[in-house]
């Protein structure tokens, strides 16, 4: 099974950036993500969505 939903730490390493970086992608509501009890996990397909609008933006 893929996961569904990844921690802060493993959603810097997939975008090759800081946790600064992604906790500011969270924060200006350019990446999403979920809250699981205390936990702020970020969705793999939130991860997707982010890389596609940028990709747009860049073309």
């Amino acid at each position: 099974m893929t996961d569904l939903v990844l921690t802060v730490d493993e959603a810097a390493e997939r975008l090759r950036v800081s946790r600064w970086t992604l906790y500011n992608l969270i924060r200006s509501n350019q990446l999403r993500t979920v809250k699981i009890g205390r936990r702020r996990l970020v969705p793999v397909n939130a991860l997707i969505e982010y890389v596609d609008q940028l990709t747009e933006e860049a073309a």
